[in-house]
């Protein structure tokens, strides 16, 4: 039995994972939903499942095994392709399709810090330091990494649960 590429199932997965976030991420841009933060984490529950369903047809394609270190290759493999599809889309939505975004974001975090009792000069100098991290290579850049790390993560939780070693043959 030939062994499935790992590369054409992160692939596929991460692309069929970065369209899904990519569907989401732009209700909820123009919905204007994306001032909530707990519903930014539903990228990462769909993020989770493409891992799933990838480590899930790597193993039936290889005899129903799967080892550990298979399924967390595949796994980050996928991640690193979502993050880099869905960065690319976030560059180019934020800074050619939609411009207002980092404005309304920049807006909402400044609202955030004022709810919060800062001074004005606290929230300044707040707002300036979060300016040097928001740039489009460094969020290009933080998206990347993020998913890469998140899918990682997972993909340590997923393989160990999903993996089925091949049994050793002894003689």
């Amino acid at each position: 039995m030939e062994k499935p590429s790992t590369a054409r199932i992160a692939l596929k997965w991460g692309l069929v994972t970065a369209i899904l976030i990519i569907i989401y991420t732009v209700i909820l841009y123009m919905t204007g939903l994306f001032k909530t933060p707990s519903l930014s984490w539903i990228s990462f529950l769909l993020l989770l499942t493409g891992i799933f369903l990838a480590l899930r047809e790597f193993k039936s394609l290889n005899g129903n095994f799967m080892s550990f270190s298979e399924g967390l290759g595949v796994g980050t493999l996928m991640s690193a392709v979502t993050g880099l599809i869905g960065s690319i889309f976030s560059y180019i939505y934020i800074n050619y399709i939609d411009t207002t975004i980092m404005q309304q974001m920049s807006d909402l975090q400044r609202e955030q810090l004022e709810a919060r009792g800062m001074s004005t000069e606290q929230v300044d100098q707040a707002m300036e330091m979060a300016a040097k991290f928001t740039s489009p290579g460094l969020m290009f850049l933080f998206g990347i990494l993020g998913y890469v790390f998140f899918g990682f993560i997972f993909s340590l939780i997923v393989s160990a649960i999903v993996k089925n070693s091949k049994p050793e043959v002894e003689f």
